[in-house]
């Protein structure tokens, strides 16, 4: 059942399994402001196993593009559409939203993006590859966060 995330009174709904939950859910929920400032977008997630076509989309990806196989358990799901930006996320069980921006038109910015909860490692699949960034937000801590440009159609 679809969830609408809450960044006011942040809520570990859906992501009690993950050994970061806490921090999780507030990456979680840093996303859902954004969207809400930025687009008046309500960012809705679901539990990956009620929107598969997400998930397989996502690892699509990531292995056509990059030959990444994520070994961790997908908790959350969402897709949708803004201002021309189709964006589909996975949040998993290790503390690891994994982003897909992709502008519908042609020549708008298509990328993958990763962000890392605070208190989680970097995934043996990604240590070698990225180099991750660090901000600090008042929701979730101190995030990390590395991407990549999409060269594909998808």
């Amino acid at each position: 059942m679809p969830y609408a995330v809450d960044f006011v009174n942040v809520s570990t709904v859906g992501l009690e399994s993950s050994p970061v939950a806490e921090a999780l859910a507030g990456l979680r929920a840093n996303e859902a402001r954004y969207y809400r400032n930025k687009y008046d977008h309500v960012f809705t997630v679901s539990p990956a196993d009620e929107a598969p076509e997400v998930l397989a989309y996502v690892n699509r990806v990531l292995s056509e593009e990059r030959d990444i196989v994520l070994s961790s358990r997908p908790l959350e799901v969402s897709s949708f559409e803004v201002d021309g930006l189709r964006m589909a996320y996975v949040f998993y069980e290790s503390g690891l939203a994994v982003n897909v921006m992709y502008g519908v038109e042609e020549g708008k910015k298509r990328a993958v993006g990763f962000k890392l909860s605070q208190g989680m490692d970097v995934p043996e699949e990604l240590a070698t590859r990225f180099k991750f960034a660090r901000q600090k937000s008042k929701l979730a801590g101190e995030i990390r966060g590395s991407f990549f440009v999409i060269k594909g159609e998808y």
